[in-house]
């Protein structure tokens, strides 16, 4: 039943009984000394009044009548003092009987002797006396008895009240040990196990008191943060795995928009795509399909290695194709469909299939479809640089017709003509216009072949990587090779973002001019200055030092002018040819380039 017991209860009751057993024993010896008090007091003035009886006695015997009447005044003012009264107020009936009958006795006494006038005392006067002296004496010893009775009653009740208070002081350190102190002592093992973390620990107390009620509460609060515990730990790995999932998925969808970004995607490249993409999907079976345009059938089938699903066997790719995006059960799967789509055109199409019971998540739809958009851009990229090769070549072999046309194939006509004065000269024996004719068939053929190993030059000609600046410089260091003309470069245009088209047009206007100056110039110096002066036009001049424009410059450079006018009109531009007045010829050409015109 104490097991069960409120402490607080407990301990309100024990120091209750504490403070009753002190407050009564204290109050019983506060009234019992009290008691004694006026015992001694009692005692003390009834001594008095027995001794002053014998002085009475005393005083008679020796014939002091006024010290014997006088005494016996003071004897009877001590019978009527309060504590003789009070015994006769507050003593039991038999003391207090006692007591009155003494007084009577000697009130009887005086009586007798003033009748007498204080004259003498018989013998039974004497014998009344001692009587009344031994009457006072044993008033005495009873008196003196009850005070020692008090006395004893006390102390057994402040022994008692000690007793008492001992064994509920006892009684309370026993509670605190067993109801306290060794509970306190196990909840605290069992909370520092729980603040460690291991949420098996339990209470075993049963008890209904408060501490047993806070053992019950923590147990039921180590349940619930077991509980918690356990759920934010199942979460923890829930989420790190979501986290890790989503990090492959993301790191596939980088490295494959990357690859096609930076190197294009090939078709021996798609195998490893769809390989990493069964194992980062977590798919079952997986295939992926490329189609031409104008195809019905793919062209290429592709599966994860090893696999043990067999490749789709239709005969019509259409039917996923017009489907378009969704997933559908065909033969007790569940098949999914990503058109390689992208500006209108099929490449293909990417198929999962996966049991009915187990549909695709919505992130590996996600990524399959993601996927699809990346392979159908690796596809369209490829398009684009196939048609862009295609427009390239074409432009290229219009470019060499144009060149042939507007050189090789215009001094061949020429030639022709020469050829026709020829025959006309021959048939009418005419030797000036033979000579002449000859001399034309001559310069003709040098030009003609003069350009065309121009025109190889120019056909083998390109600017790489390193831009127009490496370029120029490998023309310069070239033409210093084959002259003792000093070639100076001045290339201002390191900030400029010239079209390739440009590069090639610039590059061939300063190879024409700079071979005409060596050539034809007789000068020691050339100087090419690139520059864009005002932001906007860029400016070409090619400047030698030697003996000036020829009147008949046209006649003298007439195929290489025109190389460097059809040029220039190709890029929009302005060529002009200026005498110098310090002596020399300039050659000036300004255009504007294609990023101002866009």
């Amino acid at each position: 039943m104490l097991s069960n017991a409120s402490i607080i209860n407990v301990f309100r009751i024990s120091l209750a009984i504490i403070v009753v057993a002190a407050s009564a024993s204290s109050l019983s010896a506060f009234c019992l000394l009290e008691s004694s008090a006026k015992d001694t007091k009692l005692i003390n003035t009834t001594t008095a009044i027995r001794t002053n009886t014998h002085k009475f006695t005393t005083e008679f015997i020796s014939n002091q009548k006024e010290q014997a009447q006088a005494t016996a005044e003071k004897i009877q003012r001590l019978w009527g003092s309060p504590a003789l009264r009070s015994l006769t107020l507050e003593a039991d009936a038999e003391i207090k009987n006692y007591a009155a009958r003494i007084n009577r006795e000697w009130q009887s006494i005086v009586e007798e002797v003033q009748n007498r006038g204080f004259t003498q005392l018989s013998s039974s006067d004497l014998q009344r006396i001692d009587s009344y002296v031994d009457d006072l004496n044993e008033l005495i010893k009873v008196l003196q008895a009850q005070t020692e009775q008090r006395i004893l009653t006390v102390r057994i009740a402040l022994v008692l009240a000690s007793l008492v208070i001992a064994l509920v002081v006892f009684f309370l350190l026993t509670v605190l040990k067993r109801k306290i102190d060794e509970p306190l002592t196990h909840l605290m093992s069992v909370s520092k196990q729980l603040g460690r973390g291991d949420f098996t620990a339990k209470s075993k107390l049963n008890n209904n008191d408060e501490i047993g009620q806070l053992a019950q509460t923590l147990n039921e609060m180590s349940d619930t943060a077991s509980y918690f515990y356990g759920g934010l730990e199942r979460r923890v790995k829930q989420q790190t795995e979501e986290l890790s999932r989503k990090n492959k998925v993301l790191s596939f969808l980088y490295d494959t928009a990357r690859s096609i970004i930076e190197y294009g995607y090939d078709y021996s490249n798609y195998q490893e795509v769809v390989e990493r993409l069964y194992e980062v999907g977590e798919v079952e079976d997986i295939e992926l399909c490329l189609l031409t345009e104008e195809g019905n059938r793919p062209f290429l089938q592709l599966q994860p290695r090893p696999n043990s699903h067999e490749p789709c066997e239709a005969g019509d790719c259409a039917t996923c194709i017009k489907a378009g995006p969704g997933a559908s059960v065909i033969e007790d799967k569940m098949v999914y469909r990503f058109v390689l789509k992208r500006e209108d055109q099929n490449y293909g199409v990417l198929i999962v299939r996966c049991d009915p019971t187990e549909p695709l998540a919505t992130w590996q739809q996600q990524l399959m479809s993601s996927t699809a958009d990346q392979l159908a851009l690796s596809q369209s990229l490829k398009s684009e640089e196939e048609q862009v090769r295609r427009l390239a070549l074409m432009h290229e072999r219009t470019v060499i017709a144009r060149e042939l046309h507007d050189s090789l194939a215009q001094a061949l006509s020429y030639l022709k003509i020469q050829v026709t004065r020829l025959h006309k000269a021959i048939d009418k024996d005419d030797r000036d216009t033979i000579d002449d004719v000859s001399n034309e068939l001559r310069e003709g053929l040098n030009a003609a072949y003069r350009q065309l190993r121009e025109l190889l030059t120019t056909f083998r000609l390109k600017v790489d990587g390193s831009g127009l600046y490496n370029a120029l410089q490998t023309t310069v260091k070239q033409f210093s090779e084959q002259s003792d003309m000093a070639i100076n470069l001045d290339y201002r245009l390191n900030n400029i973002p010239l079209a390739p088209h440009e590069e090639i047009h610039l590059l061939q206007i300063i190879r024409e001019a700079s071979q005409n100056a060596i050539n034809h110039s007789e000068g020691s110096e050339v100087s090419i200055t690139l520059s864009q002066p005002s932001g906007q036009d860029v400016e070409l001049s090619i400047r030698d030092n030697g003996i000036g424009l020829p009147e008949n410059a046209e006649k003298i450079n007439h195929y290489g002018l025109a190389i460097m006018q059809e040029r220039s009109r190709n890029l929009g531009g302005d060529i002009r040819l200026n005498r110098l007045e310090e002596g020399g010829t300039e050659v000036f050409f300004t255009f504007t380039p294609d990023y101002l015109l866009q």
